[in-house]
């Protein structure tokens, strides 16, 4: 996946470390990465790493 815009940014998304996560709102189990993640099914915040 490279950069919109231009510059020199490309990353190889198969580098990329994945988490997994449990939404503590709704129970959903997923992969994330990133510092502010947030379930994908309900949007809650209420995330923790499993």
């Amino acid at each position: 996946m490279c950069s919109v815009g231009g510059g020199d940014f490309c990353l190889d998304v198969e580098e990329l470390e994945l988490e997994r996560y449990r939404c503590n709102d709704c129970g959903n189990t997923f992969d994330a990465i990133g510092k502010k993640v947030v379930c994908p099914s309900c949007p809650s915040e209420n995330v923790v790493k499993i």
